[in-house]
This record gives structure tokens, C-alpha cells and sequence, in this order.
């Protein structure tokens, strides 16, 4: 079966292992996935990830924070854009989340970046996801 929203179903997947202090867990690798992973990363909300080639599309391992880990843990990971209702926002609209304490994840024609680094370069674009 084809999965529609592989975003959704990455974000999915981490929600699920962070609940259950999972330290990492295997999604399917794509270059967008590498780039959300790459900011989750920057903004310290995983640990790490890695690309592992199996020969076909490959698996991007992600590994997440542990609980007695001081610095940033995620508490919610949601998917704001989606297939059936694309949300784009100009650079005044970006939202906040959660007053500086979460991060917003959009697409932009710079690339993927945070809601601030988006601010920065006066860009917008489409808002992937939100953390916190």
C-alpha cells in the first residue's frame, strides 16, 4: 500500500517512540525527511540521525533524546501542512510557537528552515510541522 503523506507518517513514527523512551527508531529515507531531520537536529530536539543504505530507497535512523537528557526533549510534534490542505504563510505570518519555546518547520525556496532563519532572510513558504 502506498503511504500518501510520508511526512505524516515519519512524524508518526518518532511521536510513538518518544512516547515509549524509545532511544531510536527506523523511517524511510527521503531527502525532504533528511532536511526536517536535519533541523530537529540544529534545534536539538533529537540526537542524531543516520542514513543506512538497504539497496532500495533506504532508512533514515533517527536517534532521540533520552529522558534524563537535560536539553530539549520533544513533547509534541505535529503536522500543520498537509496533502489535502497545503498552508503557506508570507514572512509577517510565520507562526510562534508556543513564545519562542517550540520551533516551526517550513519549506522555502532557501530550503528547509526554522520559523526564525526564515524570518532572517525575509522568506516564506509552507509550513511543514511544529515542534515543541
Amino acid at each position: 500500500m502506498a503511504i500518501s503523506d510520508p511526512i505524516a507518517d515519519a512524524l508518526t513514527v518518532i511521536r510513538n517512540a518518544n512516547r515509549i523512551n524509545r532511544e531510536r527508531v527506523d523511517i524511510k529515507a527521503s531527502k525532504l525527511l533528511t532536511e526536517i531531520l536535519r533541523v530537529l537536529r540544529q534545534e536539538r530536539f533529537i540526537h542524531d540521525y543516520r542514513f543506512i543504505d538497504d539497496k532500495k530507497q533506504g532508512v533514515l535512523r533517527v536517534y532521540l533524546k533520552k529522558i534524563n537528557e537535560p536539553t530539549r526533549k520533544i513533547n509534541r510534534i505535529q503536522r500543520v501542512s498537509r496533502p489535502g490542505l497545503r498552508v503557506y504563510r508570507k514572512t509577517n505570518e510565520i507562526p510562534v510557537v508556543l513564545n519562542g519555546l517550540g520551533v516551526c518547520v517550513l519549506s522555502t525556496s532557501q530550503g528547509i528552515l526554522t520559523g526564525e532563519q526564515a524570518k532572517k532572510r525575509l522568506v516564506g513558504g509552507e509550513v511543514l510541522l511544529k515542534v515543541w
